[in-house]
């Protein structure tokens, strides 16, 4: 544990509001966001500024104190939760939660951390601007989170993950510097990219207080569509059917299986499917104009889709009539890992696989996982588009301790899973990361190249391995 005379210079520095030790106001920080990791920690420290995090960090460098940064708590993998024996302080950036600078001609915006996605959002749209990157915590999700665990969405597709929307960056590395990176250069042949070093990085070698984001012109007119098709395979067909005849004005592209629709509209009030042929899988299509030129995107969808059922590519489709019913049809899409973990007990897993054999993987890993852990029953729904598939393997209905079930069973699934997505050339994190979840497994699966080269970088960044201990990167022994 973290002595007192140690917090009390954390108090020096950064006074009463930077400090937290009240044990009820810290307790929501110490589980992640599942509620499947918890930890312990004497303190929580919020800087207020870019200079205060380098102060703290060049003083937990001083006493040997790891530090985990943490910005919306949103981690879906434990990468922001402190180690069980309180060896680590909570670094927040909560309080850094300013909008620098937001310009419509340059279509960029500078954030700090502890921006809130939605407020950036909002900000944007004010300035007929977008920021083009949207995901189901975006009320608590903060800028600097995202950067740090390169996060995707719905809309990757058409604009890419974090790393594509970070211009720049601005973060204090473990010795205390501050790498001030937010300049937007569309060329800058300087060596190694320590921006893009820092994207994704969970925090383990630098702490993000800033970043220089894309923005994209405001969406004047969209259209968006519900598809019922017999496959994925199908499904794929359609996407590059869409691609040919819409170009890259499709800005999302979802597919979903019958039974996981059939969660939604047994769990969430109001709901209804938006076709009436039911159908084995589903299409989420969305079409998006940055102008009101002719033809708008309704009517480019409909003659895409038209074309689509007379060739035999789909089987049944609708277009929202208005706003309200486009926002239903994506209602369904933002309720499916609500309704999924309603069903009861199940291991989640966020992957990716090469966009051309993601189909196969969807029905084929889902017949293999229930075939080989019998009373099972598995399904996915993803991005096509980036090949990313949320795959979800649900305990034997009736099963009442689903803790125990995941203790006896979750190891030996996970590997099954990512073994076969191993198999099919992908990747056991999509957009979620690795944080804690899923270190073990990245060390036994990924090269040795990979892996040394993970621990190269984190010891050059941070030697005395303060950073975020316990995160992404695999242990001796793990790899």
């Amino acid at each position: 544990m973290i002595g007192q005379e140690s917090i009390d210079r954390f108090v020096a520095l950064l006074g009463p509001k930077g400090v937290t030790t009240d044990a009820d106001d810290l307790t929501p920080w110490l589980s992640d966001w599942r509620g499947r990791y918890h930890g312990a920690a004497a303190a929580m420290l919020s800087p207020a500024s870019t200079q205060q995090v380098a102060a703290t960090v060049k003083l937990a460098a001083e006493l040997g104190v790891p530090l985990v940064p943490q910005g919306g708590n949103t981690s879906m993998v434990g990468g922001a939760t402190p180690p069980a024996d309180g060896s680590a302080l909570i670094l927040s950036l909560r309080r850094m939660n300013e909008i620098r600078s937001l310009s419509p001609e340059d279509n960029l915006a500078v954030c700090e951390a502890g921006v809130i996605l939605s407020v950036l959002h909002d900000a944007a749209e004010a300035a007929g601007r977008r920021f083009p990157l949207s995901l189901g915590a975006k009320g608590s999700a903060t800028i600097g989170g995202l950067v740090s665990t390169n996060a995707g969405g719905t809309q990757v597709l058409r604009h890419g993950t974090m790393r594509a929307l970070v211009e720049g960056v601005e973060a204090v590395l473990p010795d205390g510097s501050i790498f001030d990176g937010l300049d937007a250069l569309k060329k800058d042949n300087r060596g190694y990219d320590i921006k893009q070093l820092l994207i994704g990085a969970e925090g383990t070698l630098g702490v993000v207080t800033a970043a220089a984001l894309r923005l994209v012109p405001a969406i004047a007119a969209r259209a968006v569509g519900w598809v019922g098709v017999d496959s994925p395979a199908q499904a794929l067909r359609l996407l590059r059917h869409a691609e040919e005849t819409l170009g890259d004005s499709v800005e999302g592209f979802e597919v979903i299986a019958d039974e996981t629709l059939g969660f939604v509209l047994g769990h969430i009030p109001g709901t209804r499917s938006p076709i009436e042929t039911r159908t084995p899988w589903h299409v989420l299509i969305e079409v998006d104009q940055a102008d009101l030129a002719e033809p708008g995107p309704v009517e480019r969808l409909e003659g895409a889709l038209a074309d689509a059922l007379e060739r035999g590519i789909a089987i049944d489709a609708a277009i929202a009539a208005n706003e309200a019913q486009a926002e239903a049809f994506w209602r369904i899409r933002e309720s499916l890992s609500e309704s999924e973990r309603a069903q009861g007990p199940a291991l989640q897993y966020d992957i990716s696989v090469p966009v051309a054999k993601m189909p196969a993987f969807m029905v084929e890993a889902a017949a293999a996982a229930e075939a080989r852990f019998p009373g099972t029953t598995a399904s996915s729904f993803g991005h096509l588009g980036d090949g990313n598939v949320h795959f979800h393997v649900r305990a034997p209905r009736g099963t009442s301790d689903g803790p125990g079930w995941i203790t006896a069973q979750g190891q030996a699934i996970n590997a099954f899973v990512h073994d076969a997505v191993v198999a099919v050339g992908g990747s056991i994190s999509a957009e979620h990361g690795i944080g804690q979840m899923k270190r073990a497994e990245l060390g036994r699966l990924a090269s040795p190249a990979r892996i040394a080269a993970l621990r190269a970088i984190k010891s050059a960044f941070d030697p005395q391995g303060l950073f975020n201990p316990g995160k992404l990167i695999p242990l001796p022994g793990e790899g």
